[in-house]
C-alpha cells in the first residue's frame, strides 16, 4: 500500500465476484492507499458494502467515487445486474440505486471480468496496449474486450463470454444450457472434477499428492504442479491445452494486440501459461497469433478492486 496526502483524491473499488468481498481504495495511478476484506455476507450486501466504504472513507475522506465489481451481466446503460449465479435474485434486483442512495456518491456497477480487464490494462499486464483481450480463470470462466482503449461491451453489455465458447460438441451440459464449454473443463471446479475422475481410473494417479486428500481445490492442484507433481503438472498442462484452443478463436477472431490471463488458476505460473501460448500457436493462424502478446496479468486478486475503481473514476470524467 502507498501512503496519501489529504487533499489526494481517492477512488474505491469493490470486488464482490467470490465469497471474500475485497474493497481498496487507489489513487490516480491505481496505487492501493488502504484495502478490505471480508465474508461476503448476501442477506446484507448493502449494508456491508455501505460499512466498508465508510470504513475507508475513515482513512481517506476525499473519495470522488466508488466502483463495484459483480459475477454477472451488467447492462452498463441500464446500470442492472441481468444474470449472477452468485447474487440473490432479491439483492440484484436494483443493486445500484440501492448503492448509490446508500454511499452518497457516484456509484458505477460493472462485470467482475471487465473491471478486472480494466484494472489490467490501465495499470498492469496491459499497459501501453491499444487493445487486448482479457480471460479471467477461476470459479468461471469470464472475459473482456478493450478496443482503442475502452471497453467494448456489445449490444447489451454482455460480450466477452469466453467461458462459453464450445470447445467439445460432445462435452458436458454447462450452468448456461449449452454443452463442452470451456468453463466445463477449466474452470477451477472443473479442474477439480477432471482431476477426481482420473484419480478414480487411473491407478498411477495414485501416486499423486493430491490422492492423500480427497477434498482437494483447483488451487491445491497448482500448488502441487509448482512442487512437480506430475499428475497436478500433467492436468495444469490439459487445462492449459484448452484455453489455449479459446484463446486462438480470438487472435483469429479479433487479431488482437495483447492477450492477458488473470484470475486464481494463473498462479500455477509458466506451467499453465505456456501450454496456452504453445496451442494457440498450433491453432491460431500464424499472422494473427505472430502479431499477439499473451501474457499473464501482474495485478493478482486486486485486479478487479482496482479496474473498477478506476472505472468509475473515469466514468465520471
Amino acid at each position: 500500500m502507498t501512503s496519501a496526502s489529504s487533499s489526494e483524491k481517492g477512488y474505491i473499488g469493490i470486488d464482490l465476484s467470490g465469497p471474500v468481498l475485497r474493497a481498496a481504495i487507489v489513487n490516480d495511478n491505481g496505487e492501493i492507499i488502504e484495502r478490505r476484506e471480508a465474508p461476503i455476507e448476501a442477506d446484507r450486501l448493502v449494508a456491508q458494502v455501505e460499512q466498508v466504504v465508510g470504513e475507508l472513507r475513515g482513512v481517506h475522506p476525499n473519495v470522488e467515487t466508488v466502483g463495484i465489481a459483480v459475477p454477472g451481466l451488467v447492462n452498463r446503460t441500464t446500470d442492472r445486474v441481468i444474470a449472477s449465479r452468485d447474487l440473490p435474485s432479491t439483492v440484484r434486483e436494483d443493486l445500484h440505486s440501492e448503492f448509490t442512495k446508500a454511499m452518497g456518491v457516484r456509484v458505477e456497477i460493472e462485470n467482475d471480468a471487465n473491471a478486472a480487464a480494466y484494472g489490467e490494462y490501465k495499470v498492469g499486464a496491459g499497459r501501453g496496449s491499444r487493445d487486448m483481450f482479457y480471460v479471467t480463470i477461476g470459479e468461471g470462466i469470464g472475459g473482456a474486450i478493450i478496443l482503442d482503449g475502452k471497453l467494448w461491451t456489445g449490444a447489451s453489455g454482455f460480450a466477452g463470454e469466453f467461458g462459453h465458447i464450445t470447445i467439445d460438441t460432445e462435452g458436458l451440459e454447462c450452468d448456461c444450457g449449452n454443452t463442452g464449454c470451456l468453463e466445463t473443463v477449466a474452470s477451477a471446479p472443473n479442474i477439480v472434477r477432471r482431476a477426481n475422475e482420473r484419480l478414480n481410473r487411473d491407478g498411477t494417479s495414485s501416486l499423486s499428492r493430491l490422492a492423500i486428500n480427497k477434498n482437494f481445490t483447483a488451487d491445491d492442484v497448482a500448488h502441487e504442479a509448482r512442487n512437480g507433481d506430475d499428475f497436478s503438472m500433467m492436468m495444469i498442462e490439459r487445462t492449459g491445452k484448452n484455453i489455449g484452443t479459446g484463446v486462438a478463436s480470438v487472435l483469429n477472431l479479433l487479431n488482437i494486440e495483447r492477450v492477458v490471463l488473470g484470475g486464481g488458476v494463473m498462479d500455477a505460473g509458466e506451467l499453465i501459461l505456456n501450454p496456452i501460448i504453445q496451442e494457440a500457436r498450433r491453432r491460431a493462424f500464424q499472422p494473427c497469433f505472430e502479431a499477439t502478446q499473451i501474457l499473464a496479468g501482474t495485478l493478482g486478486p486486486d485486479a478487479a478492486s482496482i479496474g473498477v475503481a478506476l472505472l468509475a473514476r473515469d466514468a465520471a470524467a
